[in-house]
């Protein structure tokens, strides 16, 4: 169970974090949390959906896999693939919000965390390393793109562009598999809109994140074909 608590140079001036990616770290997810400024790199790697939150609107995430537990970008020699989402970065971090200050919080159950191997949080001296100011600029980023997904789910819902999509998948052994429960871009309904309607999403830098979302869609050709390998190698 996570057990977050406020990051400090006293009580966790020896703290050490350890950067690899592997199942052991907890690595091992289906997906991850993203948001549009963060499309453009995501897309390239994997497929972006969207899925129902708790509160009833919708998240987007980057697609490792098909089932819970699934990451097929995990191999022996740790994530293979040129990006990886900045909510899987971040970890063991965690942001919280105070009032009008951010703060940094860390999980102690985290396999990551050590006290002897790893990159060092804190200088011996009780300065920030480099690492943890790439984390609190990482954390920061996740926190802006957050916000900033509020006000492009509540547009694409405006205008009717997510659409519930199920995927089959035929593995090459000729097993099948299916995919439901997410949301994509309903490209018919985009086709659709008028002249300014899109002038409007442009202008708030929507539209081109909606376009990256459409682009990913190819990346479950990646997946399938990863799928494929992995069914191949425990047969």
């Amino acid at each position: 169970m996570a057990k977050p608590v406020l990051l400090n140079n006293i009580d966790h001036k020896d703290l050490h974090v350890q950067t690899g990616r592997g199942a052991h770290f907890g690595d091992n997810v289906m997906s991850a949390l993203t948001f549009p400024s963060e499309f453009r790199d995501v897309q390239a790697c994997y497929p972006i959906v969207f899925r129902k939150a708790g509160d009833g609107g919708f998240e987007a995430h980057a697609l490792f896999g098909f089932q819970e537990g699934e990451n097929l970008f995990l191999g022996m020699h740790g994530w293979e693939a040129s990006y990886v989402p900045l909510a899987i970065e971040r970890q063991p971090f965690l942001i919280g919000v105070n009032g009008d200050e951010l703060t940094v919080h860390i999980d102690l159950e985290n396999p990551r965390i050590n006290s002897t191997s790893g990159e060092r949080v804190f200088l011996p001296h009780g300065g920030t390393s480099e690492y943890l100011e790439r984390v609190n600029s990482t954390l920061l980023a996740i926190h802006q793109g957050l916000l900033q997904a509020r006000g492009f789910v509540a547009a694409l819902l405006e205008h009717q562009l997510l659409e519930p999509f199920v995927f089959d998948i035929e593995l090459d052994d000729g097993s099948q598999n299916r995919l439901a429960g997410l949301y994509t871009i309903n490209e018919e309904h985009l086709s659709a809109l008028t002249g300014g309607a899109l002038e409007r999403l442009n202008r708030t830098a929507y539209l081109q994140p909606i376009y990256m979302v459409i682009a990913s869609m190819s990346s479950f050709r990646t997946l399938i074909d990863r799928k494929n390998r992995v069914h191949a190698a425990q047969c």
